[in-house]
């Protein structure tokens, strides 16, 4: 019985993969997210193998899960976007210093908008989610050598990103984060 589930979900698979890929690719940002819709598409196929229909139903059956698997993924995305511009707001109220007694909250969006994915979502377990080295290395599957490592860079990343945006980090407590 396994053995007959896999063939027949190799075939399905085989037959609706760039079909499927087609689709997600038309509808994403970048290449990255349509390979993360496809790969969910298939994982929720698999797991819910007993309700994919056979012949060529399959194919619109895995139309409308990719459908809602990007529907998903776009609210995701929304609400990434939404905490991150809120993350700055927060990193500028909490951290922020200059002579006036404000800093230019601007500056710090965009220099935190220049970073990469990753680099925010370290900034914003530390600033946003309070976490520390160990719970980041357990967030991220890795020792916590490694967080504090990446963590580190990342700031070192933030400095540059305030430094090129013309504002001075000497009262910006960025190792704080």
């Amino acid at each position: 019985m396994d053995d007959d589930r896999k063939h027949r979900f190799e075939a399905v698979y085989k037959e609706t993969y760039e079909h499927i890929l087609g689709y997600a690719v038309r509808r994403c940002e970048s290449p990255e997210d349509a390979a993360d819709v496809v790969a969910e598409t298939f994982a929720i196929a698999w797991r819910r193998f007993d309700a994919l229909p056979a012949g060529g139903e399959a194919r619109l059956w895995l139309y409308g899960v990719a459908r809602n698997v990007l529907a998903n993924h776009r609210r995701g995305l929304a609400r990434h976007r939404h905490s991150s511009l809120t993350l700055v707001a927060d990193v500028a109220d909490l951290y922020a210093y200059s002579p006036e007694g404000s800093v230019e909250l601007s500056t710090i969006a965009h220099a935190f908008r220049e970073l990469s994915d990753d680099d925010r979502e370290l900034i914003s377990l530390v600033a946003w989610e309070g976490l520390d080295h160990g719970e980041i290395a357990r967030v991220l599957s890795c020792s916590r050598n490694a967080a504090r490592i990446r963590l580190h860079r990342a700031r070192k990343r933030l400095s540059k990103a305030l430094s090129n945006a013309g504002f001075t980090t000497d009262g910006f407590a960025v190792e704080f984060i």
